[in-house]
């Protein structure tokens, strides 16, 4: 299970800290409290809820994203067929699809509710998983 604190998961969804804990509170998404005592959020089910939901967010503020097309978000979904792959990527309110090898996926360790960026370049998506995940 990947596990995102409060705050991360506020930035991928674009909302703020508060509203992830509501939405804990009211059981939307579904989380816990660390051994320290921080609150974390289940990055599956946060990612199973950007799905439902992703469409209604309010797109993230232009400066919080590179001009160079990266989308930092959620992976929703990764089908594995022989040696291609598609992944799913939910960044706010946009949905980035990306094909892939399947040795890819299993090199990157990619599963639902891991973070994840995309990045763009004409009709090409490559994942990046950030470094110390």
């Amino acid at each position: 299970m990947t596990s995102l604190r409060i705050g991360k998961a506020a930035e991928l969804l674009g909302v703020s800290p508060d509203t992830v804990r509501r939405l804990v509170d009211r059981g939307e998404v579904m989380g816990d409290r660390s051994d320290t005592g921080h609150r974390n959020v289940d990055g599956a089910d946060l990612a199973r809820y950007l799905v439902e939901h992703g469409h209604s967010t309010e797109p993230t503020p232009s400066a919080a994203r590179s001009a160079r097309n990266r989308f930092t978000g959620l992976v929703t979904r990764v089908s594995v067929d022989g040696l291609v792959a598609q992944v799913e990527l939910q960044a706010g309110q946009h949905r980035v699809v990306s094909l892939l090898t399947s040795e890819a996926v299993e090199e990157l360790g990619l599963a639902p509710g891991m973070v994840a960026t995309a990045s763009v370049k004409a009709t090409s998506v490559v994942i990046e998983v950030p470094t110390g995940s």
